[in-house]
Formats: C-alpha cells, structure tokens, sequence
C-alpha cells in the first residue's frame, strides 16, 4: 500500500505540484512539451520521410542505415536535422545565459521562440505540396529541428529531474533499475511514466491526425500547446516565486 501512495502521490505531483513544491508548475509545463515532442516526430516521420525532428538518436540510427543503402532512408535528410537541432541546441545555451537563472524567463522565452518557428512550419506546410518535397520538405526539417533543439537545450537548463522532453531512454532504464523489483527504493517511478505517457499521447495524437485528418494538425496542434507554455511560464513567474530561481 505504502508503494502505491507513493505512486500515486508522484504522479499527482506532475500533474498537480504543491504550491510550495521544488520546481513549481515546471514539472507539468515540460510534460506539455513532451507531447509537443510526439506530435513533431510523428509528422517528420509519416509526412517527411524516416526522418526525426526531436529525437536525434532515432537520426543517427537512420543515418546509418542510409550510409549502407537500406531503402527509405535520406542521408542529406538525417544530417540536415542533426545539423539544424545541433544550431538549436546552441541557440538554447546561448538564451540560458542570458535569462540570469530565471527558469520561468527562460521556459517562457524557449517556447515564444520555438512558437515562431512552428508557425512558419504551419505557413509552410498550408503553402506547400502535399506530401512537403523539394525545398519545402528540408524547410520543414531545418525549422522543426532548430525549434526541438532550442526546446532541450532549455529544458536541460530548467532541470526538473525526469523530465528532459525528448530522450526516454533513460527514463525507462530509471523505472526498471529503481524499482523495488531490482532491490531499489521504486523512487519516482510515477513521475517517471508520465513523461513516458505524455510522448506516447502526443504521437499518438500526431500520427491520427496525419492518418485521418489533415498533415498540418499535427504542427498546429503543437503551436497551440507551445504557445501556451509560454504565456502560462510568464503568468505563474510573474511574481518570481522560488521556483524561478535556478540552481
């Protein structure tokens, strides 16, 4: 029973923190940008072609299998988002510096810039063929790539344990090697699924709309809930809470 409170009490901590909580409302913010990162990978890989926007290790793998001319897959594809999400990445390191340590300054401005980005996406997709080719498709790539790696470079910054928005990996081997199964204490484990759930859901939700609705949901889908991490970052930090202060 106790392990079940437990469980319970961690996943309502992400979805609900305490006022008086460590990280704020942060922990729920960077679940939002976690389904933002389903939905962007599911519409590089069913519109764009075996390509990710967010997660670089699923690029890699598809970089080399393009090297060793495994069908399907683009070697300019997979290096020009690693290329875009690494210019990204650097950008998120740049605007850390400049937010003086105030997570709320940094999350809010993180996701205004992202926003911009996946709204030229959205003119660019309504603009376009369909299915994206040519220089509208790599256009797509390299602005989604930028904004995915401007959105983990902050989100390293803000540093809420579990919760990086992109890279699962970890999270999972957490879950197993903590759990009280393999002699650990079953730390965090609630915590930890739901950032599992909330790439799962935003996929999910992604790849139905590519499937039965229209290719650009996905990326409108993903504004509306960017843009709304951004207002709701600078709403919640106006009065600098604690949780504003970085470490």
């Amino acid at each position: 029973m106790g392990e079940l409170n437990s469980f319970m009490a961690d996943i309502r901590g992400a979805f609900w923190p305490r006022p008086s909580a460590e990280h704020g409302p942060l922990p729920p913010l960077l679940l939002v940008m976690t389904v933002v990162t389903g939905l962007v990978d599911a519409f590089s890989y069913l519109v764009l072609g075996h390509v990710f926007v967010a997660n670089m290790t699923g690029n890699v793998v598809f970089l080399g299998f393009a090297l060793a001319g495994a069908p399907g897959f683009s070697i300019p594809a997979s290096g020009v988002a690693l290329g875009a999400f690494g210019i990204g990445a650097l950008a998120g390191g740049r605007l850390a510096v400049h937010s003086h340590r105030r997570r709320d300054v940094l999350l809010t401005a993180t996701a205004a810039i992202e926003g911009g980005l996946i709204a030229v996406s959205v003119g660019l997709v309504g603009l376009g063929p369909e299915p994206p080719a040519g220089g509208y498709r790599y256009g797509l790539i390299v602005l989604l790539s930028l904004a995915m790696g401007l959105q983990n470079a902050g989100a390293r910054t803000v540093a809420v344990p579990d919760f990086t928005t992109t890279v699962l990996t970890q999270t999972i081997t957490g879950m197993a090697a903590d759990s009280t199964l393999a002699g650990g204490e079953g730390s965090r484990t609630g915590r930890r699924l739901t950032a599992v759930v909330a790439m799962l859901i935003g996929a999910l939700i992604g790849a139905s709309l590519v499937v039965h609705a229209d290719v650009v949901y996905p990326v409108v889908a993903a504004l509306v809930l960017v843009a709304t991490v951004a207002v709701a970052s600078r709403a919640m930090g106006r009065s600098r809470p604690q949780w504003t202060r970085g470490k």
